[in-house]
């Protein structure tokens, strides 16, 4: 049975730039220092300092936004939002407000499942920001204490919003997924959700189908404290089931707003949203323009120069890869989005195998990925250079051990950082020449009657139970091999 709603979802995106400064002072960004010891009279506010922009944000920031197909700004200024809250020092913070550097972007999304069709979410903006401290709240104890670590103030933030152009949770989490996925390929943050690089609000709201054919719309709540993209599909689809709720009980009346815009947290633990606050308008924040700071011009040739500078982003590779190697779309996402070094490595590994981009992406997606899976570890860790694995490669082609054998060889210069061949030496694997192999597959049938008879009567399958024989006998012998030997021996008796 259909939903007799719509979930209508806009996502805010805060990253945090790859810099190793904040954005209005020399400060360190690095994550993990002791609290309040990377701060300085700039970014806490005391009188009589003055800010000065980083450079490399507002670069990495143009970067991102040329990629999102957003529009740039020739001039864009700076604007203090007044911000009253203890993380806030300064008691404004940093920030864009009617002019920000780009705008009118979008970014296209599908899913692998099929839950919706490929669409394109449009961005209403992204803007450069200050980011606020933290605080931390000892709830558990009963005492009510809070403290506040200033380390993060003036981390340079990128907000990226969207339009409201969501429908369902799993669009949601696609967008954050791709998002994520192409700002990793640009290099500009490392989108780490525990350390807070990646940030999500989510504003959700209803529209509800009415029996006249009217449509009533529930108030937007804009749902926090979101870590995780898990966390962002459960706290949108529970939000929605409570909006539907609320507006059964009051029956909300179409074109009737039913009650300010607020916010609510997600609390993961219970599963559910709680209500925090109502939500400020723009009009709350005061903003006017940061006196201390210069507006920013940007030219049209910087413009198409950063254009020109991307690297081939998860939709570029999408289109190019099956096409240039003949592998499924469903091979050529789970390279995509394994991210850049995954990428990286199966570029390397298709030249040393001559363009063979089947090879290479099965070995990557299966083999390899099978090996790593069993030590938990990722393509980054391993100490096993293109080229060694290249060499595995070539060896099972060549029938000189199976696929299985293959796959405990690069275990093995995994675990223990050597050569395939010192590998292949320690396991005591020893190539068969094909002369014993068919010594051995005659001896076998010879031994085997019955599977003779079977086979002549077209159960080629039979031959099979001489695997695992000649396997006891011989331990380096290829089964596909032995199995092609004594099809050919009995089609010759």
């Amino acid at each position: 049975m259909s939903q007799p709603y719509t979930i209508i979802v806009g996502l805010e995106t805060h990253v945090q730039l790859l810099t190793e400064s904040k954005l209005f002072c020399g400060c360190s960004t690095e994550f993990g220092a002791e609290p309040n010891t990377q701060t300085c009279p700039v970014c806490i506010g005391m009188p009589g300092t003055l800010p000065v922009m980083n450079d490399v944000a507002f670069e990495l920031s143009l970067k991102t936004a040329v990629a999102l197909n957003c529009e740039i700004a020739e001039f864009t200024k700076w604007d203090r939002k007044q911000y009253f809250y203890p993380d806030s020092p300064k008691g404004y913070q940093i920030s864009q407000y009617d002019l920000p550097f780009s705008s009118n972007g979008w970014l296209e999304i599908s899913d692998a499942k099929d839950r919706f069709p490929k669409k394109r979410v449009r961005i209403t903006r992204a803007h450069l920001e200050e980011d606020a401290g933290k605080s931390m709240h000892d709830e558990a104890h009963g005492r009510g204490d809070s403290r506040i670590d200033l380390n993060r103030v003036g981390t340079p933030l990128l907000e990226i919003v969207s339009e409201p152009d969501m429908r369902s949770a799993a669009e949601a989490k696609a967008y954050l997924t791709e998002l994520k996925l192409l700002l990793t390929y640009l290099g500009v943050s490392d989108c780490n959700m525990q350390e807070g690089s990646l940030r999500c609000d989510a504003n959700v709201n209803l529209h509800i189908d009415l029996p006249d054919g009217h449509i009533a719309k529930t108030p937007i709540v804009e749902i926090k404290n979101l870590n995780s993209f898990r966390a962002v599909e459960r706290a949108i689809q529970y939000e929605a089931e409570r909006q539907y709720e609320v507006w059964q009980e009051k029956k909300i009346q179409m074109g009737q707003p039913g009650g300010n815009k607020s916010t609510r947290g997600w609390d993961d633990a219970a599963n559910e949203t709680r209500k925090q606050r109502e939500k400020e308008e723009a009009n709350d924040y005061r903003y006017f323009p940061d006196p201390d700071l210069v507006p920013n011009t940007v030219a049209p040739e910087r413009v198409e120069a950063i254009r020109e500078a991307l690297p081939e982003l998860p939709a570029d590779l999408r289109t190019r890869l099956p096409v240039a190697y003949g592998i499924s779309d469903a091979d050529c996402d789970m390279l995509v989005n394994a991210g850049p070094p995954t990428m990286r490595y199966f570029g390397e590994l298709v030249e040393l195998l001559k363009g063979n981009g089947k090879l290479a992406c099965n070995w990557i997606t299966q083999h390899v990925a099978r090996v790593l899976g069993e030590r938990e570890k990722s393509l980054e860790e391993i100490p096993v250079a293109t080229a060694d694995l290249a060499d595995v490669i070539r060896r099972v082609e060549a029938g000189d051990f199976n696929l299985n054998i293959g796959r405990d060889v690069l275990g093995y210069m995994i675990d223990h950082g050597v050569k395939p061949a010192a590998a292949i030496e320690k396991l005591g694997i020893v190539k068969v020449d094909d002369s014993a192999l068919v010594a051995l597959c005659e001896e076998l049938l010879a031994a085997n009657p019955r599977v003779v008879a079977d086979v002549k009567q077209g159960k080629e399958q039979a031959v099979m139970g001489l695997i695992g024989q000649a396997k006891k006998k011989n331990p380096n012998v290829n089964p596909a091999r032995i199995k092609e030997i004594c099809l050919a021996l009995i089609g010759g008796m």
